[in-house]
């Protein structure tokens, strides 16, 4: 989940407008793409790396340790699928409105073969000063910086804010995980926690939540058995019941994946709840010095 520098990175739809402008910011980075994908210009290179038919060709060619798919939503599926036949072992997928079917098999596939997918509808992945794959803006000083605090967000731009005010307050990030915010995704929270919980570079991590959905709640149990410190902020305070907010995955329907159900399980496990995210400067200096 979390990238490294080192990291072989494929882009699939490299050729198209959104693929060219976010692995050219990638490569500026730092990021090591290898290559890209896109079966109407295999043979020929693009943003100086070989452009393959498939996903296994470029496997077998170049070889690469993360695939990032800039594909449209009907397309993603079979690209999805084409990079998990090939060995890839993480698959990040920006792409919003995939059909929910289509997202069930994707993360079926992934776990049979051992794959790890982060999204759909992510933002992508940063580790700050070294690389970052999708589309966060990795490159702005006042955004990102290295530093020991991991954030996962369900939003990017939330993340992005978070992120801002983290280095506004004198912090820096370890690394991002943008986990996605439809109601079905390969990478959940507590999955993120987990990781960074085990990150030797992490000392504390920040939680960016939203109605919708047990993630946070599921998440929180987990908070018990960590012995960094974990604070959040939850979107959505004043949402009305059953509708949908922003994201496909932010929608209430029932007692649980209420603000308040998020709210009380966060608290409850010991972590702070922040009220605004411009809180989290403050909220981590208590924590940390």
């Amino acid at each position: 989940m979390i990238v490294r520098g080192g990291d072989r990175v494929l882009v699939q739809g490299i050729t198209g407008r959104q693929g060219t402008y976010w692995t050219e910011r990638m490569q500026a980075y730092g990021t090591r793409v290898v290559a890209g994908v896109n079966p109407k210009k295999a043979g020929t290179r693009h943003c100086g790396v070989p452009v393959f038919a498939t996903a296994g060709e470029a496997m077998r060619e170049a070889g690469f340790d993360l695939s990032v798919l800039f594909i449209p939503p009907l397309g993603a599926k079979a690209a999805a699928q084409d990079a998990i036949e090939a060995g890839c072992a993480r698959l990040v997928v920006l792409t919003e409105h995939i059909p929910v079917q289509d997202v069930m098999e994707m993360l079926a596939m992934a776990r049979a073969n051992g794959a790890a997918v982060v999204g759909p509808n992510t933002a992508g992945l940063v580790t700050p000063g070294a690389c970052f794959v999708g589309f966060m803006p990795a490159f702005e000083a006042d955004v990102f910086r290295p530093g020991r605090v991991g954030v996962i967000s369900r939003s990017g731009s939330l993340g992005t804010l978070v992120c801002l005010n983290l280095v506004q307050a004198g912090f820096g990030q370890s690394a991002f995980i943008g986990i996605g915010g439809d109601p079905i995704v390969g990478t959940t929270t507590r999955d993120a926690l987990e990781a960074l919980d085990a990150d030797a570079r992490t000392d504390a991590v920040v939680v960016v939540g939203e109605i919708g959905g047990t993630m946070e709640e599921d998440a929180a149990a987990y908070t018990l058995e960590m012995t960094k410190p974990v604070v959040a902020f939850i979107a959505g305070s004043a949402s009305p019941p059953g509708k949908k907010m922003g994201h496909a995955g932010a929608i209430v329907m029932g007692d649980r994946g209420t603000y308040a159900s998020k709210r009380t399980a966060l608290e409850a496990a010991g972590v702070e709840v922040l009220d605004t995210p411009s809180e989290v400067g403050r909220a981590l200096q208590a924590r940390l010095g």
